[in-house]
């Protein structure tokens, strides 16, 4: 289990990719307020929006769950603990007003770009709203424009 990547995996970095090819600036692999051991993929700190990019195996993805038959009750022990991990993460930042975004690997990059940009016009992020063909005041993301046309 060492030799998975915690970060950078490729699922993140084209999301990643996507989101600022987009315009959007956020921080990577910042760690969750309050919890020093918990990290968030993608941050937008100042809309406090935190992006999880979840692996299907070792998050226990409805859609592709398969636990293995070798020693399956640890296996599935180690799953639903993550899951759990992964909810009273989730609780955790809604508690302090955070919005958390949890996003599987086996996504279209455009469908979850699609999500965050959601989530962020939901918070009134400028950029967002422009995207999604929201009305902002003119601001200095003029570039942006072309994207709405």
């Amino acid at each position: 289990m060492l030799a998975q990547r915690s970060r950078d995996t490729a699922p993140e970095l084209a999301l990643r990719r996507a989101l600022h090819g987009l315009g959007f600036r956020y921080r990577v692999d910042l760690p969750i307020p309050g919890m020093r051991r918990r990290r968030a993929d993608v941050t937008f700190v100042k809309w406090r929006t935190a992006v999880f990019v979840q692996g299907c195996f070792w998050h226990a993805c409805p859609q592709h769950l398969h636990v293995p038959v070798h020693n399956g009750e640890w296996w599935r022990e180690k799953l639903e603990g993550n899951a759990r991990r992964d909810a009273d993460t989730d609780a955790h930042l809604v508690r302090l007003g955070w919005v958390p975004l949890r996003l599987w690997e086996h996504e279209a990059v455009d469908t979850a770009v699609g999500k965050v940009v959601e989530a962020l016009a939901s918070l009134g992020h400028p950029r967002a709203m422009r995207i999604l063909g929201g009305i902002v005041p003119a601001s200095r993301w003029a570039p942006v424009d072309a994207l709405c046309k």
